[in-house]
């Protein structure tokens, strides 16, 4: 699976309808872009130990600039968290060209098409999922996930079970994090999305985010 093969997705007639609708009417503030328009892939460091998974690229967001978490609330809260634990080389991410670097880490999300309402369907998620799962593959060293959300991490989880071979006893549960570990595969590590509902009603605070980013740090030894 190339970038492009991604990029070039059509699978889900409803996303490709908002998110073209979306590119053509912009919002005021961006109406002097030209908006991606397009599935986004995953972007970052090639040798990641760490893949950090979302839900979907934001109308306005990833959705106009074509990178994950690039140009909306929900970038703007993740990026100097990154930048404060030392994940990133600058603390702000607001186009594809602007110079964000990634260390140790890859940025990728479930469902690669802004949804409408920012709710992908199963059907809709689970087209995407072989794009996620060649992410994986294409990680050599990676050493565990980080799930924003519980959307995430429960794909993560079918992951674990499908592609991993993981036979759960107990279901991992999800709640901001919790950490899981398996003999034989990544390590699992939950957060809460650092969406504006969540980042402005106080449900996740920038000191318990970057508690999640110190736990990465320290499993990474």
């Amino acid at each position: 699976m190339h970038e492009s093969e991604l990029i070039a997705c059509r699978k889900c007639p409803r996303l490709v309808a908002w998110r073209e609708q979306v590119a053509r009417e912009k919002k005021a503030a961006f109406r002097d872009w030209v908006y991606w328009g397009r599935p986004v892939p995953g972007f970052g460091d090639r040798n990641a130990s760490v893949m950090v998974v979302g839900l979907a690229p934001g109308a306005h967001g990833s959705n106009r600039t074509g990178r994950m978490f690039t140009g909306d609330a929900s970038g703007d809260f993740l990026y100097p968290a990154l930048y404060r634990a030392g994940f990133c080389n600058q603390p702000a991410s607001t186009h594809r060209e602007d110079g964000l670097q990634l260390n140790a880490l890859y940025i990728t999300a479930v469902a690669r098409c802004a949804p409408p309402q920012n709710k992908p369907s199963r059907e809709e998620i689970m087209n995407c999922l072989p794009y996620l799962i060649r992410e994986i593959e294409l990680l050599p060293d990676l050493q565990g996930f980080v799930a924003l959300g519980s959307i995430a991490f429960n794909t993560l989880l079918y992951i674990y079970k499908m592609h991993f071979g993981i036979p759960f006893i107990e279901k991992p549960l999800f709640r901001h994090a919790a950490l899981y570990r398996f003999s034989d595969a990544p390590w699992l590590l939950a957060s809460y999305h650092p969406s504006r509902q969540n980042t402005q009603t106080g449900k996740l605070t920038p000191i318990m985010f970057d508690k999640v980013w110190e736990k990465v740090r320290e499993l990474l030894g």
